[in-house]
């Protein structure tokens, strides 16, 4: 340990880690399930073998508040509290009302993220825009469907003469065995 490489931040934060603390850390910097808490463990390693701030820092790559919130936890609340992970998760406003919606979708689809949309400020109140409602409704199962336009100017008593003279012949011919048809 070269003493000139210990920073005013070292000294501010002592750490005395048990025999058994020291034990699990080594075992959960390597086995722990999540790369975070992994991470943690291996920054604690390092403090216990008295190493600096800085290099701990680079070597770990993080930042040296992140390293002083580690220790502080550590501090409050020993191995426990520094595997706890804490990630800003959002919930949605509809999560109250997911069954009774997913119900209804599932009895009345809608046509449209429009009408799914009015639908959903009918019932709850909630106003979203086509993209979230989108979202949700992805969330609950429900896919959107797509749909072809059939031609607006087919020609009825040509199909039928198509199917009489074309397609029925060569279907008969298909089940004698002298042809072969291939439906795409």
């Amino acid at each position: 340990m070269l003493p000139w490489f210990r920073t005013e931040e070292d000294k501010m934060i002592e750490v005395e880690f048990s025999q058994k603390d020291l034990q699990e850390i080594n075992y959960q910097r390597v086995h722990h399930p999540h790369p975070r808490v992994r991470q943690k463990m291996e920054a604690l390693w390092m403090k216990s073998h008295q190493l600096p701030h800085p290099l701990i820092c680079r070597l770990v790559g993080i930042t040296g508040n992140t390293l002083r919130s580690y220790l502080r936890a550590y501090q409050q609340g020993g191995l426990e509290k520094v595997k706890e992970l804490h990630f800003y998760q959002p919930q949605s406003q509809l999560r109250v009302f997911k069954t009774t919606l997913e119900a209804y979708f599932r009895k009345h689809p809608p046509a449209t993220f429009k009408e799914a949309a009015a639908l959903i400020e009918k019932h709850t109140g909630i106003k979203l825009s086509p993209k979230r409602v989108g979202e949700f409704l992805k969330t609950l199962g429900i896919k959107r469907l797509k749909v072809a336009t059939i031609p607006a100017k087919a020609d009825e008593e040509e199909q039928q003469t198509f199917l009489k003279e074309k397609l029925e012949p060569r279907l008969q011919e298909a089940q004698g065995g002298n042809r072969a048809v291939f439906f795409c």
